[in-house]
């Protein structure tokens, strides 16, 4: 899969790009406002693990973020089953040399409207941490509706911490 965003693309992952995920995905600001399953410290062992992972992942739902053809972010969903099977759970992060530049929020733009179709979606949702206020941003501009807070319902680096529930939905 290919999108081409003008300033950058998203893309299916490749063969190559562990060689540089390290430097943009070892950041402990990113991991915090992350699930535990993006280790801290992120290695070379862990870029591996996960090319090699979505290399051979079917359907494809994983996806780099590049600037230049780099590797700098990824985006992709967790596709429901049974009674939520046209649901979808979107996940996304960044370098931090490239935040505030808006490519989050075109990514997540671009991405909602590419995965509806692509599979089969009526609802997409994120759950970012109360706290993290900038992809809270991200998801209002795209025209995700906040549904409510989960309070208390998620452990972070030693802490219990709420999170907020947003959802696009396809009428």
């Amino acid at each position: 899969m290919y999108i081409d965003c003008e300033s950058f693309a998203i893309r299916s992952w490749q063969a190559g790009d562990e060689r540089k995920l390290p430097q943009y995905a070892n950041n402990k600001e990113i991991w915090l406002n992350l699930r535990d399953r993006f280790p801290h410290p992120y290695t070379q062992a862990d870029a591996q693990q996960w090319i090699d992972y979505v290399l051979k992942a079917r359907p494809e739902t994983n996806f780099a973020i590049a600037v230049d053809g780099e590797a700098v972010g990824g985006i992709g969903l967790l596709l429901h089953d049974d009674i939520e099977r046209y649901t979808a759970e979107v996940g996304y992060w960044l370098g931090q040399s490239y935040w505030g530049r808006g490519i989050i929020t075109t990514a997540l733009r671009v991405f909602t409207d590419y995965a509806i179709p692509e599979f089969a979606l009526n609802r997409i949702y994120a759950v970012p941490f109360l706290r993290n206020s900038a992809s809270i941003k991200v998801l209002e501009k795209v025209g995700y509706q906040r549904e409510g807070v989960m309070r208390r319902s998620a452990v972070k680096d030693g802490q219990v911490i709420d999170q907020v529930m947003y959802a696009y939905i396809v009428s």
